[in-house]
């Protein structure tokens, strides 16, 4: 492979946005990278930081409670929200998990009734829900134009509804998705990517980890690249394991198919 320029990584906010492991994302990409002999650089970036566009080609932002939401909400808009926009619209890749995912939304409303302004990434909107949505998460998807399945964790109360016209990550298969309601999960734009997928989502989907990298080595490089294959026979194995189990319970009736 083409000696790669060294890769930045923006992580947001990793002491008040990576829950239920979050971080597992970026130890991921940073390890998938290394394997290949790509330098990633990963920078965190917190409260009071401001973020250069030209200096991310990755991007991830994690999820957090509706606390940690409304102290990030006022500080990401101010200092890094503009920014992450510029970083996509110049082809940066994006990774954001439930809070991260709303905040990068149009609005988030949290249960008290507070709204907090996004940096609409995402034409999305996040409202409280009745329920609290709790379980693996199995999605259709088909991002690339390949039939493929994702699984993931989630846990969240909040329901999001895309705007017209904005593609969905994938269509559960069972789990609630974005809202329990119309089967979605997840939004797309340009290079980013936005979900309720904990998990954490990227180890046992190495494929989109791989998806991601690339998008970052083409906004460092400008050139396209598909990355050498992995040995991914323990990533898979995983991910396989995790459907296998849902598929499971839908069978034997101890869940149905669509939300839990």
């Amino acid at each position: 492979m083409p000696t790669t320029p060294t890769l930045r990584l923006v992580h947001l906010y990793p002491d008040l946005m990576s829950v239920y492991g979050d971080r597992g994302n970026v130890l991921t990409l940073a390890r998938r990278a290394e394997w290949r002999g790509i330098q990633l650089q990963v920078c965190e970036l917190s409260l009071g930081d401001s973020l250069d566009p030209d200096e991310a080609d990755l991007i991830f932002f994690g999820g957090g409670q509706d606390r940690e939401q409304a102290v990030v909400s006022p500080d990401f808009l101010a200092q890094k929200g503009q920014a992450v926009k510029e970083a996509v619209d110049n082809g940066a890749a994006l990774l954001s998990v439930c809070g991260g995912y709303q905040l990068l939304g149009r609005s988030y409303t949290t249960v008290d009734g507070r709204e907090l302004p996004g940096a609409g990434l995402f034409d999305v909107r996040s409202v409280p829900g009745p329920r609290r949505h709790i379980g693996n998460v199995l999605v259709e998807t088909e991002l690339d134009g390949q039939p493929r399945t994702l699984v993931g964790f989630e846990n969240h109360s909040g329901r999001t509804y895309l705007g017209a016209g904005v593609p969905a990550l994938g269509r559960t298969l069972v789990g609630a998705g974005n809202n329990g309601e119309d089967r979605t999960e997840g939004a797309v734009y340009r290079g980013a990517i936005g979900c309720y997928l904990h998990g954490s989502l990227l180890p046992k989907n190495p494929w989109l980890a791989d998806r991601l990298l690339e998008g970052a080595i083409r906004h460092r490089t400008g050139e396209p690249l598909t990355l050498a294959p992995l040995d991914d026979r323990m990533e898979n194995e995983a991910h396989d394991a995790v459907e296998a189990r849902i598929r499971a319970l839908v069978k034997n009736g101890r869940v149905k198919s669509g939300v839990w």
